[in-house]
């Protein structure tokens, strides 16, 4: 069975958070279950969503995921050494990840920061795609981004619910 992870990559305040909250068009946090990702008024998928990257609450992204087996997850994720181990999980879990790095974050200087981590060399040389994108500017253009991504990800496996029948 397929499963994505879509995760967005960034310092503390870099905007993780007010990117899914965008997505979702409402502030949205960490549940139990899946939640529905609607891309129009009668198509949805269901998601799993970590908004809280498991670096900055210092947990174990598969304690955060507990019992659930979600296709898709929505995880934020942090910039430190230990964010490899949250791609680990989801990487022996047999996750494509699509990560947007925000480089740079909301409140990082105005310069892009270099990969001290080798972090965007290591993810490209697994089963995942790496975008850099600004956390500066609106999210609304990442949003439409990672919604396309998704709906055409799931609309290939037809994990695609519509309402209207």
């Amino acid at each position: 069975m397929e499963k994505l992870l879509v995760a967005i990559l960034g310092n503390r305040n870099s905007g993780k958070s007010h990117t899914w909250n965008t997505l979702f068009g409402a502030t949205v946090r960490t549940g139990k279950e899946e939640r529905r990702l609607y891309f129009n008024n009668y198509e949805y998928v269901n998601v799993f969503l970590v908004s809280g990257s498991p670096e900055e609450r210092q947990k174990y992204v598969g304690d955060l995921i507990a019992d659930t087996d979600p296709r898709i997850v929505l995880c934020s994720t942090q910039y430190k050494d230990d964010v490899k181990t949250t791609y680990e999980y989801f990487l022996e879990k047999s996750y494509f990840i699509f990560v947007h790095w925000l480089n740079p974050g909301y409140w990082d200087g105005d310069d892009s920061l270099f990969d001290s981590l080798g972090l965007t060399n290591w993810l490209l040389s697994k089963n995942s795609m790496v975008g850099i994108r600004s956390g500066k500017i609106s999210a609304s253009s990442r949003v439409n981004e990672m919604k396309e991504f998704i709906y055409g990800w799931a609309k290939a496996r037809n994990l695609i619910i519509n309402e209207q029948g």
